[in-house]
């Protein structure tokens, strides 16, 4: 548990510091260590949607919430990733349950509201 501690402080500070590719291979050794961790999972779907990795991302997020389903951000990012792979449908799905979570969060509310303008939106 310490070594992955340690991945995990590593790849936060790597994270924070923009560099979220070498952020990565730090948070991929914590998971790897750690599997049923939600913040490590969730940590490392950020890194992932930073560098552009919009699956990787999308699946580690759905862990997160997986391991702990009332994890908001990680709902936000699901819903974030829907809407890089073209599905505002499936984002809004999760994008209003992160705004019913945290509606005080204007990110949240603004990413919902891109979902719900996109034409495809009813599909």
């Amino acid at each position: 548990m310490a070594e992955a501690y340690t991945r995990y402080q590593e790849g936060v500070r790597l994270l924070a510091g923009a560099n979220a590719h070498a952020a990565a291979v730090a948070l991929e050794r914590a998971r790897d260590l750690e599997p049923h961790v939600g913040s490590i999972r969730e940590t490392l779907a950020r890194a992932y949607y930073r560098t552009g990795r919009y699956e990787a991302a999308e699946a580690e997020f759905a862990k997160a919430v997986d391991l702990d389903p009332v994890n908001d951000y990680a709902l936000f990012g699901l819903g974030l990733c829907r809407l890089q792979a073209g599905d505002p449908g499936g984002a809004r799905r999760h994008l209003r349950l992160a705004v019913a979570m945290r509606p005080e969060n204007p990110d949240y509310r603004a990413a919902l509201a891109r979902a719900a303008a996109d034409p495809g939106a009813g599909r």
